[in-house]
């Protein structure tokens, strides 16, 4: 069985580790054809494909496949590509007896995007990254010494750097409120219960089960989520049904001192009524999605004590490009023996 890849370097930029990843995986079943694209066109796929007519197997990463191509691909049996469900290719190529192959809109990096939620939780809870920033140009930061050598509940005190205006210290305990139990937010959810939280979400489309595998007691009602939040993670992708999911009076029902974590996409909530709150020192935030990116710099929450901000790179480990490549590739038939 012949098989070829053929590769654009625009989906190498999106997907850097994904196309060498899907070369290994179907060497072990045998020889494969890579070929990889550096100039800028996006030529078809059979215009620079060597001897078209014997391929049977057709993995197109970021290069064009128009029906045409259909012609000079007699003997095609499968074809990997990304496309919408409903792009007429489907209906064309079934037509022709060759399945269309399209990659999933999610499952690659449902654990890059939750670890680092759970990573932004830990680092916001102790202050690691204004810590770390801080004792590269001054000792203060070594000083655990109270006024005056007095020492005061709630303070800082010997090895105690966390800021008591905020919930900090350990997840364990924590009532931790998240909205979503899909792909990500529930294993996030997994992850700080086995790690001791309380952990409550909110998410009208998801069944029951995906509570019990999080570990999660479902909530009903949003309004009801946010009133005793702790950590509060809104943790859904963006979709017409979801921006502005979280209202302005939900974020003012917050506690004071709440942390808000964001992983996902910063626009299902009202950011207006969330900076308003973290600018006044009401509310903690860490979060790797914003508004508007990249974040103006000189940005008000830039650098404060209680914002720990990335530049949006959740989701995009070598593991979730590999991962990518192993969901397309799994549904290829398995070569006949």
């Amino acid at each position: 069985m012949r098989t070829a890849i053929v590769v654009h370097h625009g989906f190498d930029g999106d997907w850097p580790w994904a196309a060498d990843h899907f070369q290994r995986l179907f060497q072990k079943q045998g020889p494969v054809e890579f070929i990889r694209l550096s100039d800028g066109d996006k030529p078809l796929v059979t215009a620079v494909l060597p001897k078209p007519a014997d391929v049977e197997r057709l993995i197109c990463l970021g290069v064009r496949f128009e029906p045409d191509c259909l012609k000079a691909l007699p003997k095609l049996k499968e074809v990997a590509l990304l496309i919408r469900k409903d792009d007429p290719l489907h209906t064309i190529c079934a037509e022709r007896g060759v399945r269309v192959i399209s990659h999933q809109s999610e499952g690659f990096w449902g654990q890059s995007v939750s670890e680092f939620g759970l990573a932004l939780t830990l680092a916001a809870l102790r202050r690691i990254p204004q810590t770390h920033h801080s004792i590269i140009t001054d000792l203060t930061e070594w000083n655990y010494a109270p006024a005056n050598n007095l020492g005061r509940p709630g303070l800082r005190g010997h090895q105690f750097g966390d800021d008591p205006r905020f919930t900090n210290g350990t997840i364990e305990g924590k009532r931790i409120r998240i909205v979503g139990a899909g792909n990500i937010a529930s294993r996030y959810a997994s992850f700080v219960s086995m790690l001791g939280a309380d952990v409550a979400a909110w998410d009208p489309f998801a069944s029951e089960p995906c509570f019990h595998r999080a570990g999660a007691r479902r909530e009903h009602f949003l309004e009801r989520l946010v009133e005793d939040a702790e950590i509060f993670v809104p943790m859904v992708p963006l979709t017409p049904t979801t921006e502005g999911v979280v209202k302005a009076e939900h974020i003012a029902k917050l506690p004071k001192g709440c942390l808000v974590v964001m992983v996902t996409r910063a626009k299902i909530c009202d950011t207006a009524a969330l900076y308003a709150r973290v600018l006044k020192d009401e509310l903690a935030l860490a979060a790797d999605v914003f508004d508007i990116e990249p974040v103006p710099l000189g940005h008000a929450f830039l650098g404060r004590h209680n914002v720990v901000h990335t530049p949006h790179n959740a989701g995009r480990t070598q593991q979730a490009s590999e991962r990518y490549a192993e969901m397309l590739f799994d549904q290829f038939q398995p070569p006949t023996r």
